[in-house]
């Protein structure tokens, strides 16, 4: 240690610690000397002695807190580091975490995917079922049924002999076979709804269509493309016969094309299934089944 200033490149290869000690015994001695001038004294005897014991006392204390100040920063660097490695772990498990949900939610993603075309599939079979179940009911009567079709307007010739020249039974199932091949889809006398249960006979002179009697004049309604019908309804060999018949009783035969026709459902009696059994390509029951 000197009185003149300490060379640059020796300073920066000095440690920290013992620069700090050189540099505050130095100033220590400069206060000391400083206050001995002030004072008059010469330097030297007891109070040189004096002055330097407190100069080491306080170096000594500065030393001490220096080194409680490293400990305190090891023991900080430690726990930072702890915190550190606390923290990246927090981080990883949360990073797998997070990549986890991540294909959960495409897994789900695909679930939904997988179920919105299930339901559209379904969607579709149910269309048909129903486009099925309402081509059945017309079919059968078992529903009513609306659209356009054509009305014809039947009624017995004038002072016609009722046993011989009336409109009899086998004369309205020859007129309803001729329908049905022209391409009806329903059909209704004096709105008795035709179906597969249905019976048309005479009773005496009197007419019956499911069991309940009808009297002229008589409105046939049949629903079904009103351009084609009533053309192909002439060229079926039924309709031909019907209308050969027509002519030669001179009853009243008058025929309409309907825009908008409603035709009910069967009498509820005839609505009731009796018995039904699943059919196979070859037409025949399954073994097992009653």
């Amino acid at each position: 240690m000197t009185d003149g200033a300490q060379d640059p490149s020796t300073r920066m290869r000095t440690p920290l610690l013992t620069l700090i000690t050189a540099e505050a015994l130095e100033r220590d001695y400069q206060m000391v000397a400083q206050r001995r001038i002030a004072r008059g004294d010469q330097p030297g005897g007891r109070d040189r002695i004096s002055g330097r014991a407190g100069v080491v006392a306080v170096v000594a204390a500065f030393g001490v807190l220096l080194t409680i100040a490293a400990v305190q920063t090891n023991a900080n660097a430690d726990i930072d580091n702890a915190s550190r490695e606390s923290l990246i772990e927090r981080i990883e498990a949360r990073r797998s975490a997070v990549q986890d949900l991540q294909r959960q939610i495409a897994d789900l993603r695909e679930r939904n995917a997988r179920g919105e075309d299930a339901l559209l599939d379904l969607g579709d079979e149910v269309n048909d079922v129903e486009a099925e179940a309402t081509a059945l009911g017309a079919a059968t009567g078992f529903t009513p049924v609306t659209g356009q079709g054509i009305r014809i307007e039947l009624d017995n010739a004038a002072n016609s002999d009722p046993d011989t020249e009336h409109i009899r039974d086998s004369d309205f199932a020859l007129l309803v076979n001729a329908l049905w091949t022209a391409g009806a889809e329903a059909i209704a006398i004096n709105g008795q709804r035709i179906s597969s249960r249905t019976a048309i006979r005479n009773s005496g002179t009197a007419i019956e269509v499911n069991s309940s009697g009808i009297a002229p004049p008589y409105l046939v309604q049949a629903v079904g493309n009103n351009d084609a019908l009533l053309a192909r309804l002439v060229e079926t060999s039924s309709g031909a016969a019907f209308s050969v018949l027509a002519g030669d009783y001179g009853w009243l035969y008058e025929t309409d094309n309907v825009d908008d026709m409603r035709i009910p459902a069967a009498p509820l009696r005839l609505r009731q299934l009796r018995s039904a059994s699943l059919a196979t390509d070859s037409g025949r029951q399954p073994e097992g089944d009653g």
